[in-house]
């Protein structure tokens, strides 16, 4: 395998890793119960916002994992857990594991995704040129 290849499934894994934290998240909040409830509740947010918050995780997930669609599902995902973080900063709470999520999800895409590296080059020192 070579160093591409390497680096391509290196994303693949960060993104797979990424999209399992969301759809566990997205399938605690299908499955409801009093954590989920408590949760909510903690946060401030009704009730009534479970089942459309599991759906739109859902959905940006699905879009995210779909080659042609990965980097607008990256911007909604983004705009996603910008949310929680609000939300968390509001009542406290800690910000660190959502913030390395939403960095996972952008690493596992521009370490897979050529699109994304034309977009956003990084820059690498040259030897200077003898």
């Amino acid at each position: 395998m070579t160093a591409g290849g390497k680096i391509v499934w290196t994303g693949r894994v960060v993104s797979g890793l990424a999209a399992l934290l969301y759809l566990m998240s997205a399938f605690m909040k299908l499955k409801g119960g009093a954590d989920v409830t408590q949760g909510m509740a903690h946060l401030g947010l009704p009730e009534s916002l479970i089942l459309p918050l599991a759906i739109l995780e859902l959905s940006c997930v699905v879009i995210y994992l779909i080659p042609s669609t990965s980097i607008l599902g990256a911007i909604l995902l983004t705009g996603y857990i910008g949310g929680a973080i609000c939300a968390h900063l509001r009542v406290g709470d800690p910000i660190l594991i959502p913030i390395g999520l939403g960095v996972c999800v952008w690493l596992g895409l521009y370490l897979r995704e050529n699109r994304l590296k034309e977009l956003i080059p990084l820059r690498t020192r040259r030897s200077p040129s003898p």
